[in-house]
């Protein structure tokens, strides 16, 4: 059973940065393909972008591409994702997630889901 807790979210304004992170225990981190995906109010869940365990994929949804960067330390079982050039339209609560399968989550497939990091992009 992974467990994911993610951290990093905050109040930025228009055009600043953030940076996310998904603490993994009880899993080798290494073993998992991890996504972020968010969701806004009154709005579904969408991906956002993923790594698989391997790092020789990623993957990124076309409204962060080229603003986001997803990366892994290994040393410390975390995955990251930078987040640059924030948008208004970005605001969302962040969901780290995890499945053994990279093709999987992609699809939006999921085995195990962090609680979420509100990130709010505001003037």
């Amino acid at each position: 059973q992974a467990h994911l807790v993610e951290s990093g979210g905050g109040l930025v304004q228009p055009g600043g940065s953030l940076r996310l992170s998904c603490a993994a225990s009880g899993f080798p981190l290494d073993q998992l393909a991890i996504g972020w995906f968010r969701q806004a109010p009154g709005k579904e869940r969408e991906g956002v972008s993923c790594i698989s365990g391997e790092d020789t994929e990623t993957y990124y949804s076309g409204f962060v591409k080229g603003r986001f960067t997803i990366s892994r330390d290994y040393a410390k079982n975390t995955v990251y994702l930078q987040m640059n050039s924030l948008e208004v339209e970005d605001t969302a609560v962040y969901y780290c997630a995890a499945h053994r399968d990279y093709r999987a989550i992609v699809a939006g497939l999921v085995t195990f889901w962090g609680r979420g990091t509100q990130v709010t992009v505001s003037a």
